[in-house]
Protein backbone atom coordinates (compact mmCIF):
# COMPACT_ATOMS: atom_id res chain seq x y z
CA UNK A 1 0.00 0.00 0.00
CA UNK A 2 1.33 3.13 -0.82
CA UNK A 3 2.19 6.39 2.31
CA UNK A 4 -0.20 8.87 1.82
CA UNK A 5 2.43 10.92 3.76
CA UNK A 6 4.64 12.98 1.77
CA UNK A 7 8.53 12.44 0.83
CA UNK A 8 10.67 15.24 1.58
CA UNK A 9 12.34 16.26 -1.43
CA UNK A 10 11.12 18.51 -4.26
CA UNK A 11 10.61 17.08 -7.67
CA UNK A 12 10.68 18.75 -10.92
CA UNK A 13 9.02 17.93 -14.21
CA UNK A 14 10.75 19.55 -16.95
CA UNK A 15 8.87 18.96 -20.22
CA UNK A 16 7.76 20.81 -23.36
CA UNK A 17 4.90 18.71 -23.96
CA UNK A 18 2.68 18.55 -21.25
CA UNK A 19 -1.77 18.41 -21.03
CA UNK A 20 -3.92 20.07 -22.37
CA UNK A 21 -1.37 18.80 -25.20
CA UNK A 22 -2.66 15.17 -25.88
CA UNK A 23 0.76 13.82 -27.64
CA UNK A 24 2.11 10.60 -26.48
CA UNK A 25 4.56 12.36 -24.70
CA UNK A 26 2.48 14.65 -22.95
CA UNK A 27 0.83 11.93 -21.67
CA UNK A 28 3.74 10.08 -20.09
CA UNK A 29 4.82 12.86 -18.63
CA UNK A 30 1.28 14.22 -16.81
CA UNK A 31 1.12 10.29 -15.67
CA UNK A 32 4.55 9.92 -14.32
CA UNK A 33 4.05 13.74 -12.64
CA UNK A 34 0.49 12.74 -11.17
CA UNK A 35 2.32 9.42 -9.83
CA UNK A 36 5.10 11.13 -7.89
CA UNK A 37 3.24 13.80 -6.40
CA UNK A 38 1.22 11.30 -4.50
CA UNK A 39 4.35 11.09 -2.79
CA UNK A 40 6.31 14.46 -3.06
CA UNK A 41 5.84 17.85 -3.71
CA UNK A 42 5.96 17.67 -7.49
CA UNK A 43 6.34 21.03 -9.97
CA UNK A 44 5.89 20.84 -14.01
CA UNK A 45 7.50 23.23 -16.14
CA UNK A 46 5.54 23.05 -19.02
CA UNK A 47 5.99 24.68 -22.65
CA UNK A 48 2.12 23.87 -23.62
CA UNK A 49 -0.43 26.77 -22.51
CA UNK A 50 -3.55 26.11 -21.96
CA UNK A 51 -6.17 25.03 -18.79
CA UNK A 52 -5.02 21.77 -17.55
CA UNK A 53 -7.61 18.31 -17.55
CA UNK A 54 -9.73 18.43 -13.96
CA UNK A 55 -8.10 15.02 -13.13
CA UNK A 56 -4.54 16.34 -13.05
CA UNK A 57 -5.21 19.58 -11.53
CA UNK A 58 -6.29 20.72 -7.76
CA UNK A 59 -5.40 19.28 -4.49
CA UNK A 60 -2.12 16.74 -4.56
CA UNK A 61 -1.53 17.54 -8.42
CA UNK A 62 1.17 18.37 -9.60
CA UNK A 63 1.66 22.48 -9.34
CA UNK A 64 2.14 22.91 -13.24
CA UNK A 65 4.17 26.68 -14.06
CA UNK A 66 3.93 27.45 -17.89
CA UNK A 67 7.14 28.48 -20.19
CA UNK A 68 6.29 30.59 -22.94
CA UNK A 69 7.00 28.91 -25.96
CA UNK A 70 6.57 29.08 -29.41
CA UNK A 71 6.20 25.75 -31.29
CA UNK A 72 7.11 25.48 -34.80
CA UNK A 73 6.50 22.71 -37.59
CA UNK A 74 8.97 20.21 -37.73
CA UNK A 75 9.40 20.98 -41.98
CA UNK A 76 10.32 24.68 -40.79
CA UNK A 77 13.68 22.90 -39.29
CA UNK A 78 15.35 26.44 -38.77
CA UNK A 79 12.23 28.21 -37.44
CA UNK A 80 11.94 24.95 -35.14
CA UNK A 81 15.60 24.98 -33.87
CA UNK A 82 15.48 28.44 -32.48
CA UNK A 83 11.83 27.86 -30.80
CA UNK A 84 13.04 24.64 -29.01
CA UNK A 85 16.65 26.38 -28.25
CA UNK A 86 14.85 29.73 -26.90
CA UNK A 87 12.63 27.19 -24.70
CA UNK A 88 15.59 25.47 -23.52
CA UNK A 89 16.92 28.46 -22.37
CA UNK A 90 13.90 30.08 -20.53
CA UNK A 91 13.84 26.25 -18.76
CA UNK A 92 17.10 26.57 -17.37
CA UNK A 93 16.02 30.06 -15.88
CA UNK A 94 13.21 28.56 -14.50
CA UNK A 95 14.99 25.51 -13.08
CA UNK A 96 17.94 28.13 -11.17
CA UNK A 97 14.65 29.75 -9.63
CA UNK A 98 12.74 26.69 -8.93
CA UNK A 99 15.61 23.93 -7.49
CA UNK A 100 17.17 23.68 -4.59
CA UNK A 101 20.01 21.28 -3.06
CA UNK A 102 18.85 17.75 -2.92
CA UNK A 103 15.75 17.98 -5.30
CA UNK A 104 15.58 16.28 -8.59
CA UNK A 105 14.57 17.02 -12.06
CA UNK A 106 13.20 14.99 -14.55
CA UNK A 107 13.17 15.36 -18.30
CA UNK A 108 12.33 13.98 -22.07
CA UNK A 109 14.03 14.40 -25.14
CA UNK A 110 12.04 16.19 -26.49
CA UNK A 111 13.30 18.87 -27.70
CA UNK A 112 16.83 17.58 -27.92
CA UNK A 113 18.08 20.60 -26.15
CA UNK A 114 16.22 20.61 -23.15
CA UNK A 115 18.41 18.06 -21.44
CA UNK A 116 21.37 20.13 -21.71
CA UNK A 117 19.67 22.79 -19.83
CA UNK A 118 18.34 20.64 -17.18
CA UNK A 119 21.47 18.58 -16.41
CA UNK A 120 23.55 21.89 -16.00
CA UNK A 121 21.11 23.74 -14.10
CA UNK A 122 20.95 20.82 -11.51
CA UNK A 123 24.24 20.39 -11.35
CA UNK A 124 24.85 24.37 -10.75
CA UNK A 125 22.27 23.93 -7.76
CA UNK A 126 23.21 20.89 -5.81
CA UNK A 127 20.07 19.05 -7.22
CA UNK A 128 20.19 15.29 -9.41
CA UNK A 129 18.91 15.38 -12.54
CA UNK A 130 17.51 12.18 -14.74
CA UNK A 131 16.41 11.90 -18.32
CA UNK A 132 13.67 10.10 -20.42
CA UNK A 133 15.66 8.88 -23.58
CA UNK A 134 12.85 9.18 -26.28
CA UNK A 135 15.40 9.39 -29.20
CA UNK A 136 18.86 9.76 -28.92
CA UNK A 137 20.28 12.64 -30.56
CA UNK A 138 22.59 13.35 -32.81
CA UNK A 139 22.06 9.86 -33.68
CA UNK A 140 18.53 10.26 -34.83
CA UNK A 141 19.43 13.56 -37.24
CA UNK A 142 22.05 11.07 -38.70
CA UNK A 143 19.85 8.51 -39.33
CA UNK A 144 17.30 10.85 -40.88
CA UNK A 145 19.73 12.49 -43.07
CA UNK A 146 19.72 15.94 -41.49
CA UNK A 147 23.51 15.49 -40.48
CA UNK A 148 26.41 13.57 -41.73
CA UNK A 149 28.12 11.13 -39.32
CA UNK A 150 31.50 12.90 -39.36
CA UNK A 151 30.34 16.89 -39.84
CA UNK A 152 31.18 19.31 -37.18
CA UNK A 153 28.11 19.58 -36.18
CA UNK A 154 27.35 16.18 -35.55
CA UNK A 155 31.03 16.00 -33.33
CA UNK A 156 30.23 18.53 -31.52
CA UNK A 157 26.74 17.23 -30.37
CA UNK A 158 28.67 14.32 -29.42
CA UNK A 159 31.21 16.09 -27.32
CA UNK A 160 28.00 17.88 -25.66
CA UNK A 161 26.44 13.88 -24.82
CA UNK A 162 29.93 13.53 -23.53
CA UNK A 163 29.38 16.11 -20.82
CA UNK A 164 25.55 16.28 -19.99
CA UNK A 165 26.20 12.46 -19.71
CA UNK A 166 28.56 12.56 -17.17
CA UNK A 167 26.32 15.62 -15.46
CA UNK A 168 23.30 13.35 -15.02
CA UNK A 169 22.83 10.84 -12.95
CA UNK A 170 20.57 8.29 -14.41
CA UNK A 171 18.83 7.68 -18.17
CA UNK A 172 15.85 6.03 -18.47
CA UNK A 173 15.94 3.81 -21.75
CA UNK A 174 12.27 3.00 -23.15
CA UNK A 175 14.30 -0.09 -25.21
CA UNK A 176 17.00 -2.17 -24.57
CA UNK A 177 18.59 -1.45 -27.58
CA UNK A 178 19.44 1.77 -26.48
CA UNK A 179 22.26 0.78 -23.70
CA UNK A 180 24.91 -0.30 -26.09
CA UNK A 181 24.67 3.59 -28.05
CA UNK A 182 24.19 5.23 -24.52
CA UNK A 183 27.68 3.52 -23.22
CA UNK A 184 29.33 4.83 -26.28
CA UNK A 185 29.64 7.91 -24.56
CA UNK A 186 32.46 8.79 -22.17
CA UNK A 187 30.85 9.93 -19.83
CA UNK A 188 27.69 7.27 -19.41
CA UNK A 189 28.11 4.43 -17.32
CA UNK A 190 26.23 1.32 -16.38
CA UNK A 191 24.80 1.83 -13.34
CA UNK A 192 23.33 5.36 -14.49
CA UNK A 193 20.87 3.49 -16.52
CA UNK A 194 17.11 2.05 -15.84
CA UNK A 195 15.57 0.14 -18.60
CA UNK A 196 11.56 1.26 -18.03
CA UNK A 197 9.63 0.39 -21.46
CA UNK A 198 6.60 2.46 -22.02
CA UNK A 199 3.15 1.28 -21.80
CA UNK A 200 -0.32 0.92 -23.99
CA UNK A 201 -2.82 3.24 -23.12
CA UNK A 202 -5.72 1.36 -24.30
CA UNK A 203 -6.71 -1.32 -21.78
CA UNK A 204 -5.57 -4.85 -23.39
CA UNK A 205 -8.40 -6.97 -25.13
CA UNK A 206 -8.67 -8.75 -28.70
CA UNK A 207 -11.38 -6.03 -30.90
CA UNK A 208 -13.27 -8.27 -33.18
CA UNK A 209 -12.75 -7.07 -36.83
CA UNK A 210 -16.42 -5.85 -37.91
CA UNK A 211 -18.15 -4.62 -41.43
CA UNK A 212 -20.01 -1.36 -39.15
CA UNK A 213 -16.38 0.00 -38.26
CA UNK A 214 -17.10 3.41 -38.93
CA UNK A 215 -13.73 3.18 -40.83
CA UNK A 216 -13.56 0.13 -42.96
CA UNK A 217 -17.14 0.02 -43.66
CA UNK A 218 -16.36 1.24 -47.18
CA UNK A 219 -13.64 -0.38 -48.34
CA UNK A 220 -14.69 -3.62 -49.75
CA UNK A 221 -11.23 -5.50 -49.41
CA UNK A 222 -11.28 -8.23 -47.27
CA UNK A 223 -7.80 -7.50 -45.64
CA UNK A 224 -6.91 -3.97 -44.86
CA UNK A 225 -3.32 -2.63 -43.83
CA UNK A 226 -3.14 -0.12 -41.21
CA UNK A 227 -0.61 3.27 -40.97
CA UNK A 228 -1.05 5.65 -38.27
CA UNK A 229 0.34 8.30 -36.36
CA UNK A 230 3.27 10.63 -36.41
CA UNK A 231 5.51 9.99 -39.85
CA UNK A 232 8.68 12.22 -39.14
CA UNK A 233 12.43 11.78 -40.29
CA UNK A 234 12.94 8.44 -38.83
CA UNK A 235 9.99 7.25 -40.76
CA UNK A 236 10.22 5.98 -44.43
CA UNK A 237 6.57 6.51 -46.05
CA UNK A 238 7.93 5.76 -49.83
CA UNK A 239 8.29 2.09 -48.36
CA UNK A 240 4.98 1.60 -47.68
CA UNK A 241 3.47 3.54 -50.74
CA UNK A 242 5.94 1.03 -52.99
CA UNK A 243 4.59 -1.54 -51.16
CA UNK A 244 1.09 -0.33 -52.43
CA UNK A 245 2.25 0.09 -56.10
CA UNK A 246 3.32 -3.69 -55.84
CA UNK A 247 -0.17 -4.71 -54.59
CA UNK A 248 -2.01 -2.55 -56.30
CA UNK A 249 -3.72 -5.78 -58.90
CA UNK A 250 -4.35 -8.30 -55.72
CA UNK A 251 -8.27 -7.08 -54.62
CA UNK A 252 -8.18 -7.94 -51.33
CA UNK A 253 -5.63 -5.92 -50.11
CA UNK A 254 -6.14 -2.63 -49.03
CA UNK A 255 -4.15 0.10 -47.13
CA UNK A 256 -5.66 2.78 -45.03
CA UNK A 257 -3.19 5.46 -43.89
CA UNK A 258 -4.19 7.89 -41.25
CA UNK A 259 -1.26 10.09 -39.45
CA UNK A 260 0.53 13.69 -39.21
CA UNK A 261 4.20 14.50 -40.24
CA UNK A 262 6.02 15.20 -43.01
CA UNK A 263 5.96 11.61 -43.78
CA UNK A 264 2.39 11.70 -44.68
CA UNK A 265 2.94 14.66 -46.34
CA UNK A 266 5.22 12.86 -48.75
CA UNK A 267 2.45 9.60 -49.00
CA UNK A 268 0.10 12.49 -50.13
CA UNK A 269 2.25 13.71 -52.75
CA UNK A 270 2.20 10.57 -53.98
CA UNK A 271 -0.85 9.24 -53.78
CA UNK A 272 -1.94 12.49 -55.87
CA UNK A 273 0.70 11.50 -58.60
CA UNK A 274 -0.26 7.71 -58.75
CA UNK A 275 -3.97 7.38 -57.71
CA UNK A 276 -3.57 4.04 -56.45
CA UNK A 277 -7.37 2.26 -55.84
CA UNK A 278 -6.14 -0.04 -53.20
CA UNK A 279 -5.04 3.38 -50.86
CA UNK A 280 -7.83 5.60 -48.80
CA UNK A 281 -6.34 8.69 -46.28
CA UNK A 282 -8.16 9.48 -43.39
CA UNK A 283 -8.31 12.60 -41.64
CA UNK A 284 -6.16 12.83 -38.25
CA UNK A 285 -8.76 10.89 -35.79
CA UNK A 286 -9.06 12.52 -32.88
CA UNK A 287 -8.49 10.56 -29.30
CA UNK A 288 -12.27 9.14 -28.67
CA UNK A 289 -11.83 7.52 -32.01
CA UNK A 290 -8.46 6.04 -31.87
CA UNK A 291 -9.71 2.07 -30.27
CA UNK A 292 -12.10 2.45 -33.51
CA UNK A 293 -9.44 3.19 -35.80
CA UNK A 294 -7.13 0.66 -34.38
CA UNK A 295 -9.43 -1.99 -34.91
CA UNK A 296 -10.52 -1.47 -37.77
CA UNK A 297 -7.41 -2.90 -39.65
CA UNK A 298 -6.34 -6.62 -39.92
CA UNK A 299 -2.51 -5.09 -39.37
CA UNK A 300 -0.34 -2.52 -39.16
CA UNK A 301 2.61 -0.93 -39.99
CA UNK A 302 5.58 0.85 -38.25
CA UNK A 303 7.79 2.01 -41.47
CA UNK A 304 11.02 2.84 -40.13
CA UNK A 305 14.44 4.06 -41.68
CA UNK A 306 17.62 2.04 -41.38
CA UNK A 307 19.65 2.17 -38.20
CA UNK A 308 16.70 2.75 -35.89
CA UNK A 309 18.52 0.41 -33.45
CA UNK A 310 19.13 2.46 -29.86
CA UNK A 311 17.64 5.41 -31.54
CA UNK A 312 13.79 5.46 -31.17
CA UNK A 313 11.15 3.14 -29.84
CA UNK A 314 7.60 3.63 -31.56
CA UNK A 315 4.89 4.51 -28.71
CA UNK A 316 2.62 3.36 -30.69
CA UNK A 317 3.82 -0.16 -31.23
CA UNK A 318 1.94 -0.77 -27.28
CA UNK A 319 -1.58 0.43 -28.66
CA UNK A 320 -1.34 -2.47 -31.83
CA UNK A 321 -0.59 -4.91 -29.62
CA UNK A 322 -3.57 -3.83 -26.93
CA UNK A 323 -6.20 -4.23 -29.41
CA UNK A 324 -5.09 -7.56 -30.29
CA UNK A 325 -3.48 -7.12 -34.41
CA UNK A 326 -0.31 -8.25 -36.00
CA UNK A 327 2.41 -5.62 -36.21
CA UNK A 328 4.69 -5.44 -39.51
CA UNK A 329 7.69 -3.75 -38.33
CA UNK A 330 10.54 -2.42 -40.80
CA UNK A 331 13.47 -1.84 -39.17
CA UNK A 332 16.94 -3.93 -38.00
CA UNK A 333 16.20 -7.09 -36.19
CA UNK A 334 18.28 -5.72 -32.54
CA UNK A 335 15.74 -2.72 -32.41
CA UNK A 336 13.30 -2.92 -28.92
CA UNK A 337 10.23 -3.48 -30.94
CA UNK A 338 11.51 -5.50 -33.39
CA UNK A 339 12.81 -8.01 -30.72
CA UNK A 340 9.42 -7.74 -29.42
CA UNK A 341 7.90 -8.86 -32.04
CA UNK A 342 10.56 -11.54 -32.57
CA UNK A 343 10.36 -12.74 -29.37
CA UNK A 344 6.07 -13.13 -29.03
CA UNK A 345 4.96 -14.36 -32.37
CA UNK A 346 3.44 -10.74 -32.82
CA UNK A 347 4.21 -10.34 -36.54
CA UNK A 348 7.01 -9.65 -38.88
CA UNK A 349 10.16 -7.78 -39.33
CA UNK A 350 11.44 -6.36 -42.58
CA UNK A 351 14.64 -4.92 -43.72
CA UNK A 352 14.69 -0.93 -44.25
CA UNK A 353 14.25 0.03 -47.92
CA UNK A 354 12.75 -2.86 -49.43
CA UNK A 355 9.60 -2.61 -50.65
CA UNK A 356 9.51 -6.14 -52.14
CA UNK A 357 9.63 -8.00 -48.57
CA UNK A 358 7.14 -5.49 -47.23
CA UNK A 359 4.69 -6.60 -50.08
CA UNK A 360 5.72 -10.70 -49.26
CA UNK A 361 5.02 -9.84 -45.49
CA UNK A 362 1.72 -8.29 -46.09
CA UNK A 363 0.61 -11.17 -48.16
CA UNK A 364 1.77 -13.50 -45.70
CA UNK A 365 0.11 -11.76 -43.13
CA UNK A 366 -3.53 -11.78 -45.54
CA UNK A 367 -3.15 -15.86 -44.75
CA UNK A 368 -1.78 -15.98 -41.20
CA UNK A 369 -3.90 -16.85 -38.42
CA UNK A 370 -5.08 -13.59 -37.05
CA UNK A 371 -6.72 -15.39 -33.82
CA UNK A 372 -3.48 -16.76 -32.16
CA UNK A 373 -1.13 -13.69 -32.58
CA UNK A 374 -4.04 -11.89 -31.62
CA UNK A 375 -4.07 -13.75 -28.27
CA UNK A 376 -0.56 -13.15 -27.90
CA UNK A 377 -0.21 -9.60 -28.72
CA UNK A 378 -2.75 -9.22 -25.95
CA UNK A 379 -0.50 -11.69 -23.36
CA UNK A 380 2.43 -8.93 -24.48
CA UNK A 381 0.77 -5.59 -24.51
CA UNK A 382 -0.42 -6.79 -20.53
CA UNK A 383 3.03 -7.18 -19.78
CA UNK A 384 3.98 -3.10 -20.87
CA UNK A 385 1.30 -1.56 -18.03
CA UNK A 386 0.95 1.64 -16.70
CA UNK A 387 1.22 0.97 -13.14
CA UNK A 388 4.11 -1.30 -13.52
CA UNK A 389 5.60 1.43 -14.76
CA UNK A 390 4.67 4.10 -12.52
CA UNK A 391 6.02 2.26 -9.85
CA UNK A 392 9.68 1.75 -11.63
CA UNK A 393 9.54 5.74 -11.76
CA UNK A 394 8.77 6.24 -8.44
CA UNK A 395 11.43 3.59 -7.09
CA UNK A 396 13.83 5.46 -9.54
CA UNK A 397 13.10 8.88 -7.95
CA UNK A 398 13.52 7.59 -4.51
CA UNK A 399 17.27 6.59 -5.19
CA UNK A 400 17.89 9.28 -6.50
CA UNK A 401 16.47 11.28 -3.34
CA UNK A 402 18.68 8.98 -0.81
CA UNK A 403 21.83 8.47 -3.38
CA UNK A 404 22.49 10.52 -6.20
CA UNK A 405 25.83 7.51 -7.34
CA UNK A 406 23.03 4.74 -8.41
CA UNK A 407 24.44 1.69 -7.27
CA UNK A 408 25.43 -0.88 -10.03
CA UNK A 409 23.02 -3.52 -10.90
CA UNK A 410 23.93 -7.40 -10.70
Amino acid sequence: MQSQDKIAGKIVVASQHYPPDTSTTATIMADIACRLSEQHEVVVLSGWPGALPAAQSGPGKPRVIAIRNRMAGKAALVRRGAAELLFAARTFVALIRQLKAGDVVLTVTAPFMLPYAVAWAAKLKGARSALILHDLFPDVLVMAGLLKQGSIVTRTMRAANDRMFRALNAVVTIGRDAEGPLLSYAGMTRNKIRFIPNWATLTPGARPLSPDNPFRKDIPARFVVGLSGNLGFTHDPEIVFEAAQLLRDENDIHFLLSGWGIGFERLKQLQAEKNLPNVSFVARVADAELEAFLASANFWIIPYRKDVAGVSVPSRFYNLLAVGRPVLLVSEPEAEAALTVVENGLGWVVTPGRADQLADAIRAAARSDAAAIATRAVKAAARYDRAVAMEAYAGLIDELLCNPDLSERP
